[in-house]
């Protein structure tokens, strides 16, 4: 199986080099890869039945449109087979869980395998999937530019800061850099594990194009993906780290 990762591709950090490597030690950068759907669908979908568990191949099944269904199937399958690189296992034996979310304890935290001898993170939309592994936990998002309308909506839940720095914009501008906003946010979230219950307006994290500002005890990079998308990755400074101070 492992003839085919040549198909998925390294995904670059804004103004930062990417390597390909395993798991890099705390304070290294995370190893990105990219997941073109349309390219490596037809191999995932050949793999799906080995490869996904009992509970991915029944939620690829009740997805009705075929894009998002390849886009699903391709990106899960490539989370499996490049965790066996990783873990030197077959993907066909990895075994995915949930840590206690740190808001309420329940097992829906991040995603993890059994002794967190790697930290991962998976984000797709229609059309592309983004994937990132550390030796830390980690978190990554990829979102498409919103419509104008959901930038008015939401905005008024962000950061006050933040929806100061998108006021001050050319309208022209602000889809993008919401999205900017919204992919370091759901990026550091899903890497803290506990998803949007934190609240929009707790970090600010900023829309300038430059970089992100930082949170205590984490690193947070723009990703270079292009085609009306925005990335990011979120990465903590240690194995230790909390929910930010929740």
């Amino acid at each position: 199986m492992t003839t085919i990762l040549p198909m998925l591709r390294p995904a670059l950090l804004v103004g930062v080099p990417s390597a390909l490597r395993p798991p890099p030690p705390p304070g290294e950068e995370p190893q990105l890869w990219e997941v073109p759907p349309r390219a490596f669908a037809p191999a995932a979908r050949a793999l799906a039945d080995e490869v996904l568990d009992p509970a991915e191949r029944e939620r690829a099944a009740r997805i009705r449109h075929p894009e998002d269904q390849d886009v699903y199937v391709a990106a899960h399958v490539a989370l499996r087979m490049l965790l066996g690189v990783q873990l030197g296992v077959d993907a066909r034996e990895i075994v995915l869980g949930r840590r206690p979310c740190p808001g309420c304890g329940d097992p829906h935290g991040r995603p993890c395998v059994s002794g967190d001898a790697v930290h991962f993170s998976l984000s797709y939309t229609r059309g592309r999937a983004l994937l990132a592994f550390a030796a830390v936990p980690v978190g990554v998002d990829i979102e498409p530019a919103p419509a104008p309308a959901t930038v008015v909506h939401v905005s008024s839940a962000l950061h006050p800061r933040e929806r100061a720095e998108l006021a001050e914009l050319p309208k022209a501008e602000r889809a993008d850099a919401f999205c900017r906003i919204w992919v370091r946010k759901e990026a550091y979230f899903k890497g803290l594990g506990i998803g949007l219950a934190r609240g929009l307006q707790r970090d600010w994290l900023g829309a300038d194009p430059a970089g992100s500002l930082q949170p205590d005890g984490w690193r947070i990079h723009d990703v270079k993906v292009g085609d009306g998308l925005s990335a990011a990755v979120a990465v903590a400074a240690d194995a230790t780290a909390s929910d930010g101070g929740r």
